[in-house]
């Protein structure tokens, strides 16, 4: 394996794990996995994570070659101080309290009653045994399983890790950053489906953004400071 793919796939699993834990869309998966077979949601939101981060490579792979590569690099490396100051900015000025797990609860909320109206909750045993008499193809194309994959596919849409992931392969070798990004996303998803609120609740945003802005940063003055190909 090569230095670049191991430089790519390093950058990009920090990068997203960093990037992903406290998102919206990992409060989402918490949320989704606490009233939904966390199965059905791991595999909606790790589908979206995992197109999300192919089509975001994709692109950047691309864009070398509609563009100087010397642009594409500047450019990337404007994006890095960027988002670190802005991942820097977010850890100094957002209050405490998690007001993106509120924000992400309250949506969902409305969605379920709006979904589910007076129904009460028969037993689990019940919907186990329905769920069981279904075929295999069935569940995986089943609502719960789509819902997840939407909320977490249009979550992620221009999204800050999206355009650092995209940013990223441009600069560095796509496959590593590709199988980095996917393991991070698998990582933090898992994490958040099978941790549910109680998990996402303990998490220091601060801290995250803080990180995530330092990470960012350095990216950033690693970049300014290699050599362009032309």
């Amino acid at each position: 394996m090569s230095f670049s793919v191991v430089q790519g796939f390093t950058k990009s699993l920090v990068m997203t794990v960093l990037s992903e834990i406290g998102d919206k869309t990992f409060f989402a998966a918490a949320i989704l996995a606490m009233r939904h077979p966390r199965r059905l949601v791991l595999a909606g939101c790790l589908a979206a994570l995992i197109v999300m981060t192919i089509f975001s490579a994709l692109v950047g792979w691309a864009a070398p070659n509609l563009i100087s590569r010397k642009w594409t690099h500047h450019i990337t490396t404007l994006l890095f101080f960027g988002f670190g100051l802005w991942s820097l900015w977010d850890a100094f000025h957002e209050e405490g309290e998690s007001e993106e797990l509120a924000e992400v609860e309250a949506k969902l909320d409305s969605d379920w009653k709006a979904n589910s109206g007076t129904t009460k909750e028969v037993g689990k045993d019940d919907d186990e045994l329905k769920k069981q008499r279904r075929p295999i193809l069935t569940q995986f194309f089943s609502p719960i399983l789509l819902k997840a994959f939407s909320i977490t596919f249009f979550g992620e849409w221009g999204d800050k890790s999206q355009l650092a992931t995209i940013g990223l392969a441009a600069d560095e070798n796509p496959f590593g950053v590709v199988f980095g990004g996917i393991i991070g996303q698998a990582l933090c998803t898992t994490a958040a489906v099978m941790g549910g609120k109680s998990l996402a609740s303990q998490i220091s945003e601060k801290i995250v953004a803080l990180a995530g802005g330092v990470l960012f940063i350095l990216f950033g003055i690693q970049s300014y400071l290699a050599t362009v190909e032309s």
